[in-house]
């Protein structure tokens, strides 16, 4: 009786930081293998320590790194410390505010801010920004992870989002989000031409977790997976190996456009999740392949912008449409192989 209520002890002061079920068509795996790739910023390393260490369960029993998940297993990671309590901190950041009003504040945000707090970033997001910029704003006084959002982008991605300042501001953006209802145009270098019957299209196919790799999304054509997701394109320049496109979403899935690139063997410049960090066209010169590597250090992050946002204002009504140019890392390697290729050419 002694041991059970110790163990029982032991047990309470164990708090659950993940909780994962797996899918019903889970193919065996270890499981060191398969939270890797559904825990960003985990390594194989600490979750081998993890199992070790008894804080890995799976089905309420602890299991061993080489444990291979089934379908419906239910994966629990206990350890004993809570979880990070979330607290918005306001954080004297810069941000480039393009409008701002009672109701609304549009934003050109820089490639490599976060927009919101999460794991592994708690501090240093738009939002710890927009926490300090709009202090006494009430929305922004709740403690909500994410107070005003009504989209986002990558962390990776430049461009325009808007932010609301009020309840009723939020629920009237929502709502023109959730109808596709707002105009939303990107910019994006990918790899490869297009035909010439490929000059403008439109990309479909569902959007869901990857099956494989659960940091990533991909696009699933037929069948119930996933969500609707629609992408229309048109090439604005043909770049010798690489196209400078542009892209306007009628949906808003997470990682839409890098996703349905991919699909279509177009993935993003430089995007390292979806494989665009690499030589994809072009010659075996070792000339060329140092000019691409070039490419990518001048472009450190997936070459995707959104250029243009389009909306209806949430209390005047009236119709709102706000821009931003090209910024320097990608206006300069556009320039730079516009260059390679003029130079190819004579």
């Amino acid at each position: 009786m002694q041991e059970i209520l110790e163990e029982n002890e032991i047990q309470s002061e164990l708090f659950e930081h993940y909780k994962i079920i797996c899918d019903p068509g889970q193919k065996p795996l270890r499981i060191d293998k398969f939270l890797v790739n559904r825990i960003e910023g985990a390594s194989r390393n600490k979750i081998q320590d993890a199992t070790s260490a008894g804080s890995v369960l799976v089905n309420d029993k602890p299991v061993k790194a080489n444990y291979k998940v089934r379908p419906n297993d239910v994966i629990t990671i206990v350890l004993s410390q809570p979880k990070h309590e979330f607290e918005l901190i306001p954080e004297n950041i810069p941000l480039n505010i393009v409008y701002e009003d009672d109701d609304v504040i549009v934003i050109n945000k820089e490639a490599g801010m976060v927009v919101h707090p999460g794991h592994g970033n708690y501090t240093g997001t738009m939002v710890n920004a927009l926490a300090y910029h709009l202090k006494g704003t009430p929305l922004f006084m709740e403690g909500s992870e994410r107070p005003g959002l009504v989209h986002r982008i990558d962390k990776n991605t430049s461009g325009i989002i808007v932010v609301a300042k009020t309840e009723k501001a939020v629920t009237h953006l929502a709502k023109q989000f959730f109808d596709h209802s707002t105009d939303r145009t990107y910019i994006a270098l990918v790899w490869g031409a297009f035909k010439d019957e490929e000059q403008a299209g439109t990309i479909e196919g569902n959007i869901g977790r990857s099956l494989k790799n659960r940091l990533q999304m991909d696009v699933f054509p037929e069948g119930d997976f996933g969500k609707e997701a629609i992408t229309h394109y048109k090439v604005l320049q043909n770049i010798g190996y690489v196209s400078l496109i542009e892209c306007k979403l009628e949906t808003g899935r997470t990682h839409q456009i890098r996703a349905h690139l991919k699909y279509i063997k177009h993935p993003l410049f430089n995007d390292e999740r979806y494989g665009g960090d690499k030589v994809l066209r072009g010659t075996t010169f070792t000339k060329y392949k140092q000019f691409v590597n070039n490419c990518f250090k001048q472009l450190p992050r997936h070459a995707l912008h959104a250029k243009s946002l389009g909306f209806t204002h949430p209390k005047t009504g009236e119709r709102m449409f706000f821009e931003s140019e090209l910024p320097f890392d990608m206006s300069s390697t556009i320039e730079k192989w516009n260059g390679y290729i003029s130079g190819r050419d004579e």
